[in-house]
């Protein structure tokens, strides 16, 4: 696996191309705007993004996606989740036969509710062996400054898995392999919701205590989904669960740990948005998108209803707070 190519040029996409490059693969970046591949191209940096990252020589940047795709031996999808849709029917026709695809999205689709690789597998027409998640504790300026991490690559090929863990493995960027793909991906979708609620709770003046009751609380949920749906428990003590939701709801870097804190406050959706410079973190959509998935699944997940509620039906965060502590007790579990 020598030659990838990374389709999106955001602060993760560009991030995990370096990644690969600095594992010596040959790496093509890209980026829809015209503008910015070429600056990433002539400067081999990415000034949206990582203006003061400098990216490898043997990572190169396009905005035509048939250069981009050609002779790929992987294609990284690392758009949103809720455009990957749409995107990759654009991309399908060209990809080459029997490419190993690998998402970097950490979501759950509206409407469909489905994962990332069902997404992928039901796009592109390729089988779920074909399809690779990579997820962890993975912030991406703490990797592009190469501070020392580690990830899960997902994927029902073990040696598939071990392939792309061999073109991504640095000396600051350490891969696993899992073979549980849907436990992986809902640990990365469900830790957004859950971030978003860790930021809401320090928007309102909020403790250590709290924080780790809904970290802890969040995990036992997420575990619920996931074993209601197929995936292994124990995958959600481990780097793409407990390691990517204590990362996401512990650091200012985190957009969904952020973006909650400004919903704390008292902003509303939009504001909070224009403070964030215009963008919504993935948990605000993905909460409903998961939220839904578990009444269809007959599963409770009392933290998601609530910022599902926040997010979307004006509820105010020290009622629901108030009401979710005050639920009848029982044992833990």
């Amino acid at each position: 696996m020598q030659r990838i190519a990374v389709l999106g040029a955001g602060a993760w996409g560009t991030t995990y191309a370096k990644v690969l490059a600095d594992a010596g693969r040959d790496v093509v970046l890209w980026a829809r705007k015209p503008e910015l591949a070429e600056t990433i191209g002539r400067e081999h940096v990415n000034p949206d993004r990582l203006p003061d990252v400098r990216l490898p020589d043997n990572l190169t940047s396009t905005s035509d996606a048939s250069a981009a795709l050609a002779d790929a031996e992987a294609v990284v999808l690392a758009v949103p989740s809720q455009h990957l849709r749409e995107n990759l029917a654009k991309w399908a026709p060209l990809l080459p036969a029997g490419v190993t695809l690998v998402s970097l999205a950490k979501g759950v689709e509206l409407h469909t509710l489905k994962r990332m690789s069902e997404v992928i597998t039901e796009v592109a027409g390729v089988p779920e062996h074909q399809v690779a998640v990579v997820s962890g504790p993975n912030l991406a300026r703490e990797i592009a400054d190469r501070q020392p991490t580690a990830t899960v690559i997902a994927c029902t090929d073990h040696e598939r898995a071990v392939e792309l863990q061999h073109a991504s493995t640095t000396g600051y960027f350490r891969p696993y392999t899992n073979t549980d793909l849907v436990g992986c991906e809902l640990g990365g979708a469900c830790k957004n919701v859950i971030a978003l609620s860790c930021g809401i709770a320090v928007g309102m003046g909020l403790g250590a205590n709290t924080v780790a009751t809904l970290i802890t609380r969040g995990l036992a949920e997420t575990t619920r989904l996931g074993a209601q749906l197929g995936a292994h428990p124990l995958t959600f003590s481990g780097l793409a669960g407990l390691g990517d939701l204590v990362a996401t709801c512990s650091s200012s870097l985190s957009r969904n740990r952020t973006f909650g804190e400004l919903l704390g406050k008292g902003k509303s959706i939009a504001e909070a948005q224009e403070a964030a410079h215009g963008q919504v973190a993935e948990g605000v959509k993905s909460c409903s998108s998961i939220r839904d998935l578990a009444v269809r699944h007959g599963v409770e997940m009392p933290i998601t209803e609530v910022v599902h509620r926040i997010c979307h039906d004006g509820g105010d965060p020290r009622e629901l707070g108030a009401d979710l502590i005050g639920r009848k007790t029982k044992p833990e579990r």
